[in-house]
């Protein structure tokens, strides 16, 4: 709207031709006339923004069948039957067999069922896809790591570092540290690298005992599994269930 204004004062005000106003501003000419045009019709009228809803909707769905899907909702309750819009849609199929095309989609039924306040849905329900645990084919294929606040009946508090083998989930080292430092993830990996081999790659979070990726350096666990030739992954920042022993 403010540039429509604006290019129209150009023209009428400043009496610029059309033809450098629509070049100078990327509009096309066939467009300011358009604005002149109206705009010698409404005045700044002219430039107050329409509504874009259609005037007509010829698809939409009449009253009457809105009534009908309304009906026998209704009627197939009281009879105990099921009432939802796939058996609505059935009805309605035998009623009208001579013209299919009165036969609205079971989508577009279930619509006016919850329009007329029959039917309250549910919240969107976690897809089945997203409970498929990914695991590694292989053991010591991958291992993860991470730790874990702790309470000890004493109510010493501790941090438990945990690293397991996705495939197998054999926790191959669980130590309890006050406060873990990068020393400590160096130290513990390597006693059990020794005992059971390296693994291809490992996985943990991006705290601050496993990267400095952030600080614009390296810690001690990058520099050794750069040396030892295994790759290190980070999980994504506030996703703790792909790491440690929530892996």
């Amino acid at each position: 709207m403010e540039l429509a204004g604006y290019l129209v004062n150009e023209v009428l005000l400043e009496g610029r031709p059309v033809a450098e106003v629509a070049k100078a501003h990327g509009v096309s000419r066939s467009w300011l006339y358009e604005l002149l045009a109206r705009h010698k019709q409404l005045g700044e009228a002219a430039f107050v923004p329409r509504s874009r809803r259609p005037r007509s909707c010829p698809r939409q769905l009449s009253a009457e069948v809105e009534d009908e899907v309304v009906g026998l909702r209704k009627w197939l309750a009281e009879e105990g039957l099921d009432a939802g819009a796939h058996s609505i849609q059935y009805h309605l199929q035998r009623r009208h067999r001579r013209n299919q095309r009165a036969v609205p989609s079971v989508a577009t039924i279930w619509r006016v069922l919850k329009r007329r306040g029959f039917i309250t849905p549910q919240p969107q329900k976690r897809p089945k896809c997203s409970y498929c645990r990914f695991q590694a084919e292989l053991p010591n294929e991958l291992w993860q790591a991470d730790t874990t606040h702790w309470s000890l009946a004493d109510g010493t508090d501790v941090e438990v570092l945990n690293m397991l083998d996705d495939h197998s989930r054999l926790l191959v080292a669980s130590v309890a540290f006050g406060a873990t430092k990068g020393t400590d993830v160096v130290a513990t990996f390597q006693a059990a690298s020794a005992e059971l081999g390296l693994p291809a790659a490992l996985l943990t979070d991006n705290g601050g005992i496993f990267t400095a990726e952030c600080r614009g350096g390296r810690c001690a666990m990058e520099v050794l599994l750069d040396a030892l030739g295994v790759a290190y992954k980070h999980g994504r920042p506030y996703h703790p269930l792909l790491t440690g022993q929530y892996g």
